[in-house]
């Protein structure tokens, strides 16, 4: 079993290629649930959504979230209404959020409410959110405490990032099952997605880093930053914020004494003795996923670094003992 540790888009992308190489179900996907926000009265789970709707085939290409060919009549008519409606939600996404909502009033757990939607529409990899406990990420800012999404989206990260916190997150629980699937795991991923404020908010989740750590499983990282800038989303100026380095430098230092290799593109391959000095090891590929093809082709050569890691452990192993 592999089990992968995901946010929104970038390791929704990775997922669609991972499910190419394994069977579906053979995987589990942790989720970050840190950008979860109600909206309309409604209880949005956006990194779910978007690993969801991806592994569905539904998602909105262009964008990356979203349901594809949604149209926008409901949010047309809130406006009209006077509400604020400057997170974009389809009219088939609202169903989404309405249905989730129903559901958690009367009693389900988010784990559940997922289980139950992945399910409904033919996903086979297993989602499951960090907690079922909330945790808000929210960015410090000139103008005060924002959460992720007004930062994000309402304000376009146009506002100095100064600062990050996790709301919540020492009173939350592991979801169930996940600390059971990274005891389980065969391999533990860590998806090319935001390491502050996506992977960072999962790993601050008390307990998940220590079953991480306590695992025999190599962990692999894929690393987002590609010569310097992330592909995709804030991550430059939230890994500053942390004092991190937007470089696979600053990644590497992010998940230091975590992860046994970081995959990085070959843009940065000049960089890999300095990964290396951080006491990870370097597999170097190409990161960028335009297609399925190339989707695939990252999947494979981080299966290929957790195969080689374990080779390295029992070399390591048996040269102690020798």
């Amino acid at each position: 079993m592999i089990a992968v540790l995901a946010g929104g888009v970038g390791a929704a992308r990775f997922l669609e290629g991972l499910v190419q190489v394994v069977p579906p179900e053979t995987i589990v996907a942790i989720v970050n649930t840190g950008d979860d926000m109600a909206f309309h009265g409604l209880h949005v789970s956006p990194d779910i959504d978007i690993v969801m709707y991806t592994l569905a085939g539904i998602v909105d290409p262009s964008q990356g979230w979203g349901i594809r060919d949604d149209t926008t009549y409901a949010l047309s008519m809130l406006a009209t209404l006077g509400a604020d409606t400057w997170f974009k939600l389809g009219d088939q996404d609202l169903a989404v959020h309405i249905r989730r909502t129903e559901l958690l009033r009367a009693g389900w757990t988010l784990s559940q409410v997922t289980d139950a939607f992945r399910r409904a529409l033919n996903v086979g990899v297993r989602l499951l959110p960090m907690s079922d406990d909330p945790v808000a990420t929210e960015i410090a800012t000139p103008a005060g405490w924002l959460h992720f999404q007004q930062y994000l989206v309402q304000r376009r990260a146009r506002d100095e990032a100064l600062g990050i916190r996790f709301v919540g997150v020492e009173q939350a629980r592991p979801a169930p099952g996940v600390l059971e699937a990274l005891r389980a795991a065969e391999v533990i991923v860590i998806a090319p997605s935001n390491p502050v404020v996506s992977i960072g908010t999962i790993l601050a989740v008390p307990g998940v880093r220590d079953a991480i750590m306590a695992s025999s499983a190599p962990v692999v990282a894929v690393s987002p930053i590609i010569a310097g800038a992330p592909v995709k989303g804030p991550a430059a100026p939230l890994m500053r914020a942390v004092g991190l380095e937007v470089s696979v430098r600053g990644v590497a230092a992010c998940y230091c004494g975590l992860i046994d290799v970081l995959v990085i593109d070959r843009a940065d391959a000049d960089l890999a003795d300095d990964v290396r000095a951080s006491g990870a090891e370097v597999t170097v590929t190409e990161t960028i996923m335009r297609g399925p093809a190339e989707k695939r082709r990252l999947a494979e050569a981080t299966l290929a670094a957790a195969r080689t890691a374990v080779r390295r452990r029992a070399y390591q192993r048996v040269s102690q003992e020798g």
